[in-house]
């Protein structure tokens, strides 16, 4: 519990931002400091520093860096954040609101693996029902290989683990930037057609593309 808290702490201090933001970086962080306030422009900042640093790791590392680096935010429905029953943020979002639910959570890690070079051919975005709470819940399966057991990156369990592991996590069906599976078995699944049919999934994208940002009900990080 300390070493989350502390964690966390790396988001208000300012002192952290000690290397070299490009163009794009200083955009995100301006705007997003701009729209929801300077400590959320520090999370987008560390969130940075995150992926500078993560560049050359190997991948196993880049998973771990990304799910500790998210799971510190905070679990919030989306009707309470947003409003609305069902809304997928995007990254900016996310970190500007210091909160999301699992969608939200997942989403920011599949983007943020995208951009340190993981293929999507190696990565999909789950939705599962979360046996325990009786409830629909996302996370992120990874691939080493096409014909491997993927490892799931979650903010329920914040332990990354084989699919096989998880007997908690029932898969319904998944899906990357471009395909749509149904899941028949764990780790595995059969092709349904491309992505582009999950309009919220369509409607993220957009969003992400024009950098476009909403108000939350309420920031959870000041």
């Amino acid at each position: 519990m300390r070493k989350k808290a502390t964690l966390f702490l790396m988001f208000l201090l300012p002192s952290i931002v000690t290397f070299a933001l490009n163009g794009t970086d200083n955009q995100w962080i301006n705007k997003v400091a701009s729209f929801y306030g300077e400590r959320a422009g520090k999370r987008v900042a560390t969130w940075r520093k995150v992926v500078a640093d993560s560049a050359n790791l190997s991948e196993t590392q880049k998973l771990e860096a990304v799910n500790t680096f998210f799971n510190q935010l905070y679990f919030v429905n989306d009707i309470d954040l947003w409003g609305k029953k069902d809304y997928w943020a995007t990254p900016l979002e996310f970190l500007g609101s210091a909160a999301g639910d699992c969608e939200d959570f997942s989403i920011a890690k599949y983007f943020t693996l995208r951009e340190l070079g993981i293929d999507d051919k190696k990565l999909r975005l789950v939705y599962v029902k979360a046996i325990k709470l009786n409830q629909f819940h996302m996370v992120v399966a990874y691939y080493p290989t096409a014909s491997s057991e993927p490892v799931l990156l979650d903010n329920i369990d914040p332990e990354i683990k084989k699919a096989s592991k998880r007997r908690d996590l029932l898969p319904v069906y998944s899906f990357n930037g471009s395909r749509l599976w149904l899941m028949k078995e764990r780790g595995k699944g059969e092709l349904a057609g491309n992505s582009s049919r999950l309009g919220l999934w369509n409607d993220l994208r957009k969003r992400i593309g024009s950098v476009r940002l909403n108000k939350p009900l309420k920031n959870y990080g000041g």
